[in-house]
């Protein structure tokens, strides 16, 4: 009997870049494993342009996402909680709900000032990192 996919919530705090490509992230390689979703606490009216473009490059499409409010989710329960939003540089929001709380910072790549080749390369930098850092993290999750 198949088992149901345990569920992440990624929170940051304009919804737009960091907490949408680990969403699309754990949806493209570990489906069927987890299950995640993301918000914010003031959301973005977009999800952030270079987002779409630096995620569309490895082959995963987050076009159709759409910032929402960490307040969609009340009463809703995870497994776990991340939030990925560095704590030097804004505050993170907090979770009040049930579910395992673990704090992944990265920078903000929407925060990046330079030419537009090295504002995708931040871009890029963040996904890689958030690849690698946040699905570790979430295989090696034992509840």
């Amino acid at each position: 009997m198949a088992t149901s996919p345990k569920t992440v919530l990624f929170l940051c705090t304009g919804n737009s870049c960091r907490s949408q490509m680990a969403e699309g992230l754990v949806n493209g390689h570990l489906h069927g494993a987890w299950q995640a979703f993301s918000a914010g606490t003031n959301p973005a009216s977009q999800v952030h342009p270079l987002a779409i473009q630096v995620m569309g490059e490895i082959g995963l499409d987050i076009s159709q996402n759409i910032p929402k409010h960490t307040d969609a989710f009340k009463g809703h329960t995870f497994d776990v909680v991340i939030t990925v939003c560095d704590n030097a540089a804004e505050n993170c929001p907090i979770w009040l709900g049930k579910g395992h709380r673990q704090h992944i910072g990265f920078d903000d790549p929407a925060a990046f000032v330079g030419s537009p080749e090295d504002t995708v390369a931040v871009f890029r930098r963040v996904r890689d990192e958030i690849q690698e850092q946040v699905l570790q993290w979430l295989k090696n999750f034992n509840p």
